[in-house]
């Protein structure tokens, strides 16, 4: 059985929101978007960005020419209440870490199949201020729908506050690459837990070379970056299990 159809939500809210958005980052930082000429008409198009801060998902909003779907986290435990408010108004198709995340992950599925743009952050969480592995899910939706993948670079979102703490607006620049994709169909026409984390690698790589050296973790050319980055590499919700499996596991199974 397909994907089930899905049609845009929360139009009038959305468009609400975005205005807001926008006078909003205009007040609290100096914002510059790059590439803008890399983003395609339309969709079907998976959007992915590193997650560095809470506040990433406004910066990706803003950056967007449309109100693009989200799928995210449950739980937000580094947000503030304000930013929980507005994932809900928006309407993001939230996953649990702690449990399955398949009701999400079908109704992502059913937006891309329906040509529809959906935004996801790879890393699963903003835990830390570097580049790290992708969770599963970002490489499976793009692996099952087929879709084309737009990588985008978010850097100084983190300065924001502490600046403004300074009577100061911090340089926030968001870099939008290149469209690339679709990845190649698999045998079997299901891509193998293997095949998934390798893919979810390539789209790192692709949102690393939008954002500085020093902020590319275990995706940087540079051995000593690298190593410092291990530790904030292990997805904390799984700290003390071997290898990268995740909460989303049984999910992607199904």
């Amino acid at each position: 059985m397909g994907a089930e159809r899905w049609r845009p939500k929360h139009r009038p809210v959305r468009s609400v929101l975005r205005f807001l958005i926008r006078v909003g980052l205009r007040i609290l930082c100096r914002l510059a978007i790059e590439g803008e000429a890399n983003i395609p008409q339309d969709g079907p198009l998976l959007v992915v960005a590193n997650h560095f801060h809470f506040a990433d998902p406004v910066a990706v909003i803003r950056a967007m020419p449309w109100p693009l779907e989200f799928i995210g986290g449950f739980r937000m435990p580094n947000a503030p209440t304000g930013v929980k408010w507005l994932t809900r108004l928006w309407g993001t198709h939230r996953v649990r870490r702690a449990g399955s995340s398949r009701q999400a992950l079908k109704a992502a599925e059913a937006v891309l199949k329906s040509g529809g743009i959906l935004g996801i952050f790879p890393e699963g969480g903003s835990w830390a201020q570097v580049l790290r592995p992708a969770r599963p899910g970002a490489a499976y939706l793009a692996s099952r729908t087929g879709v084309r993948i737009l990588p985008v670079g978010i850097d100084g979102l983190t300065e924001m506050f502490s600046s403004l703490a300074r009577l100061r607006r911090a340089e926030v620049t968001v870099r939008i690459g290149e469209p690339f994709g679709p990845f190649e169909p698999v045998e079997g026409g299901r891509a193998g837990r293997e095949e998934i984390d390798r893919r979810g690698d390539v789209i790192m790589r692709r949102i690393g070379e939008l954002i500085p050296e020093e902020r590319r973790g275990v995706f940087s050319a540079d051995a000593a970056i690298r190593a410092a980055a291990a530790d904030d590499a292990i997805y904390p919700w799984e700290r003390g299990k071997r290898g990268r499996v995740g909460s989303d596991e049984q999910a992607i199974r199904h």
